[in-house]
């Protein structure tokens, strides 16, 4: 197996990460509005939807690379023959490592954005800031532990099924002809 593209990784899941959290950031700020203990019109209803989007903003590429790249060196470090029945544990190990390094990242992240959403009237850098002058570096971190075993889990599934189903893809037809007992899609992943 090729040594990883380092800078693949870096751009790839940085600009992947950064393009789903803004997207999906209205989302998270009313799921995260309706878990509040204060209620979903205390912490702010519809108004505000984007606070705390700074926080995501800045953390979103580093995280997301940084699990991509760890991802991807895990599996180069473990260079397991493609066919050997062990593939699906390298990468569910990579993936693993992938989200305890991610979480270095996406835990303060999250944990300034969520503050964020449920105050709006604090801007995002007035927020971080408390959180070190109050709670010092442990603070960024409230929750890393249950943050990881919360994604482990997830990635211990989807990795190994988006290998395979990489490779199951591969090998489909890309120009619409269709072979008997085959799978048939019209694109090329």
């Amino acid at each position: 197996m090729d040594r990883p593209g380092f800078t693949a990784s870096l751009v790839a899941g940085g600009v992947a990460g950064v393009s789903v959290d803004l997207i999906l950031f209205p989302l998270d700020t009313i799921k995260t509005r309706l878990q509040s203990p204060q209620g979903f019109n205390k912490a702010g209803g519809f108004r505000g939807i984007y606070a705390g989007v700074p926080s995501t903003a800045i953390g979103s590429f580093p995280n997301a690379a940084a699990f991509f790249i760890t991802y991807d060196y895990v599996k180069w470090l473990l260079h397991t023959d493609s066919s050997s029945h062990l593939m699906p544990v390298k990468h569910m190990l990579a993936a693993s490592a992938g989200e305890v390094v991610a979480c270095l990242i996406r835990v303060p992240s999250e944990v300034v954005k969520q503050r964020a959403q449920v105050s709006a009237s604090s801007r995002t850098f007035q927020i971080f800031s408390n959180i070190l002058y109050q709670e010092g570096i442990p603070g960024l971190y409230r929750g890393y532990k249950s943050t990881v075993l919360r994604e482990i889990p997830f990635s211990l599934v989807q990795f190994p099924l988006w290998e395979s189903l990489k490779i199951i893809c591969r090998g489909l037809p890309a120009n619409g002809s269709h072979q008997p007992g085959r799978l048939h899609l019209s694109w090329r992943l």
